[in-house]
């Protein structure tokens, strides 16, 4: 298989980018497609070239670390797939793939690919900590919890904080990612002590880094990997009027 491949080039935060054209040949349609981007950066190598900076590390579509606009989509086209269980079977022979960073005034560019996700930390951080023991593991049963909660909770539980759903809104916001760490714990007896500080301090610091307002178009839950699901932000939007309209500051 042979593709064009145009990739985003940026040296540093303050340098401007550009798109460089790359050729490629010999491409295995069995390769994910980190592995085809491997691939690339070995010939750049061998001709004396700068390779190209992605991030990467688990490679099993669990870190969500893969995080790379392709052909214009979070991720890729396949849904609810990381870009390192994208494999190039998806692809034709004479293809040409545009290959980007997350586009988000809350992720600056590193180099090349690579983005600062740190603002993603820092909401979680705000939500602070869960005040109740957690030493050993309770005995089976001692806490009770509705079984539709707990399904729901780990379903909110599975996001992967890769930020795909920042870089597929139009006016980048984090709120499926914030409703999602939310969710988790509002639904659980544990989170009960902190849910009202925990929803107004998280939406507080998503709006210090510089995240937009949710679009309600969706497409944050298109682009996830994890299937997380708009409902937390209907769940977050209660968490926090409750929270605002009972607070005693």
């Amino acid at each position: 298989m042979k593709l064009t491949l145009h990739i985003w080039r940026q040296p540093n935060t303050e340098a401007a980018g550009e798109f460089k054209t790359y050729e490629l040949s010999d491409v295995s349609e069995h390769m994910s497609f980190l592995e085809m981007l491997d691939v690339l950066n070995e010939k750049l190598i061998a001709e004396g070239q700068e390779p190209v900076a992605f991030d990467h590390d688990c490679r099993e579509g669990i870190c969500g670390t893969c995080s790379l606009m392709i052909n214009g989509q979070a991720h890729g086209p396949d849904r609810e797939t990381t870009a390192c269980q994208l494999h190039m079977r998806r692809f034709k022979d004479g293809d040409e793939i545009w290959i980007e960073p997350w586009r988000a005034k809350a992720f600056p560019v590193i180099k090349d690919l690579v983005v600062n996700r740190t603002a993603l930390d820092r909401i979680i951080q705000a939500g602070g900590y869960v005040s109740v023991n957690t030493g050993n593991a309770p005995d089976a049963n001692s806490t009770i919890v509705p079984k539709q909660n707990a399904d729901l909770a780990f379903d909110a539980a599975t996001c992967i904080g890769c930020g795909a759903c920042v870089a597929a809104c139009k006016n980048a916001s984090a709120m499926l990612f914030l409703s999602a760490k939310v969710s988790q714990l509002a639904l659980l007896p544990q989170g009960q002590p902190e849910r009202k500080t925990r929803a107004i301090n998280m939406l507080k610091q998503m709006d210090e880094e510089g995240f937009g307002n949710c679009t309600n178009t969706n497409e944050c839950e298109a682009a996830c990997p994890a299937g997380i699901s708009v409902e937390n932000i209907a769940r977050l939007n209660r968490q926090y009027v409750s929270a605002v309209l009972t607070s005693r500051d």
